[in-house]
């Protein structure tokens, strides 16, 4: 039985594709048919058609920054209910960071993710630890990554504070061509502080993050990522990549801004929460726990840099952070809170609401952003709207409205500050690994 995916806006900023079509696929998941002129009919009873009349087939969203929990939290997430929360928000696969307890820094981590990921509904990509248990210590085996196909390398939530420790993963990982990807923080700046540093910490009598934090430990990786650069003291077939984690500030992203002007292989994300709220949100909520994130939500100012970056392309990608924590470690005093929200199922209803709604960018750049970028970042393939190739796409509702409560969240924990918020733009459902998904709770 074929399915075919009628009158839908095909938008693939990859094959410069954004034409009013219609697409049908065979019963062995690929492309059976693309129709930009002419409407695609059934050709037996069991075909099935679904009209898609106002709304956007997109190739598969994809999420290179998440945590599941699993193993070792599984009270807060799960690959199950992670995967869940990916469908529902759009995503057709993800990329999960290796803070696990244990910590995913070795194939044996690899495999437990590869072994229960085969029979999920999205991809899992694995982030191996760049060192041992995330110590900062010790360089993971990388080489052992690379043959279970681990295509980047994060001690994300704790950056690499020694200078010749980060030298050597950024050299080690080129021999592999792994991306290295760093959580930016100078821990010295911000040991025992939960939000920014500024009027509303000292209103609230709370230690604050000081900004410079991200940009200091980012300025030294980019000196040594030049100075690999200029002393070739890498495989010259395959130069350092290097990409910021959930950049946040002014300062950081003129440095990112500035090294690719200067012809470094930097990239950055930026998460929805940190283009939307600052920390003025955190202030003036009843449930400051809520907001509590590393980096911090930021101010007014960090925050239009961010649109500013978005809209000029100096970032490359928007990704989630999804970061599941129980009731009980958010419901409580901020100094108290952990670090981190969900993420997955807001994303695209944030990106059409905040950046595409007000110009600040276009529903193109918004797919490149959420789908086309992470992917080619990540070394993945791309996803084509061609005859023969993998189905692999995302249906998007442009249009509709809808409210963020806990019934409509499928992640395990609950632990987001957008609950209430009405938002426009959802995905509808996803089409992946030969099924089309849809999203019910629409």
């Amino acid at each position: 039985m074929s399915i075919i995916f009628r009158q839908a806006r095909l938008l693939n900023p990859l094959e410069e594709i954004d034409r009013t079509g219609s697409i049908k696929i065979s019963d062995d998941g690929t492309v059976e048919e693309l129709a930009f002129d002419t409407e695609i009919t059934a050709s037996s009873a069991d075909d099935r058609i679904v009209d898609l009349e106002g709304m956007i087939i997109a190739p598969g969203l994809f999420d290179m920054h998440c945590h599941f929990r699993d193993p070792g939290q599984e009270y807060k997430e799960t690959l199950e209910t992670g995967s869940s929360a990916a469908v529902a928000g759009g995503f057709t696969g993800v990329a999960l960071m290796p803070n696990t307890r244990p910590v995913i820094d070795s194939p044996l981590g690899v495999a437990y993710i590869r072994h229960h990921a085969s029979s999920l509904p999205v991809d899992l990509e694995v982030v191996g630890a760049m060192t041992v248990e995330s110590r900062g210590e010790h360089l993971a085996p990388y080489g052992k990554y690379r043959s279970y196909a681990v295509n980047a390398i994060s001690d994300d939530g704790t950056a690499i504070q020694n200078g010749q420790i980060m030298r050597l993963a950024m050299e080690y990982a080129s021999n592999f061509d792994l991306l290295v990807i760093q959580h930016c923080e100078d821990k010295s700046l911000t040991q025992g502080a939960v939000m920014n540093e500024g009027l509303f910490s000292a209103k609230l009598g709370l230690r604050g993050i000081p900004d410079v934090s991200e940009a200091i430990t980012l300025a030294r990786d980019l000196l040594l990522l030049r100075y690999l650069e200029e002393h070739k003291l890498h495989d010259p077939l395959r130069r350092p990549r290097y990409h910021v984690a959930h950049i946040s500030t002014k300062a950081a992203l003129d440095l990112v801004r500035q090294a690719k002007k200067d012809g470094l292989q930097v990239t950055c994300e930026v998460t929805p929460h940190h283009f939307t709220l600052s920390d003025e949100d955190l202030f003036l909520s009843e449930k400051k726990g809520y907001y509590i994130m590393k980096p911090p939500l930021s101010s007014k100012e960090n925050r239009e840099a961010m649109l500013e970056g978005l809209a000029d392309g100096t970032i490359d990608c928007i990704a989630t952070d999804h970061a599941p924590h129980a009731s009980h470690e958010k419901d409580c005093p901020p100094d108290q809170a952990a670090f981190g929200i969900i993420g997955l199922e807001t994303s695209l209803g944030l990106t059409i609401s905040e950046l595409v709604e007000k110009n600040v960018i276009t529903m193109r750049r918004a797919i490149e952003l959420l789908s086309v970028n992470p992917r080619r970042i990540m070394n993945l393939g791309q996803i084509l709207f061609r005859k023969g190739e993998p189905a692999n796409f995302t249906v998007i509702d442009p249009d509709t409205s809808w409210t963020v409560t806990q019934d409509a969240i499928r992640s395990k924990s609950m632990n987001t500050p957008f609950l209430g918020r009405v938002l426009k733009g959802r995905a509808k459902g996803i089409f992946h690994k030969g099924n089309y998904t849809e999203n019910v709770r629409l």
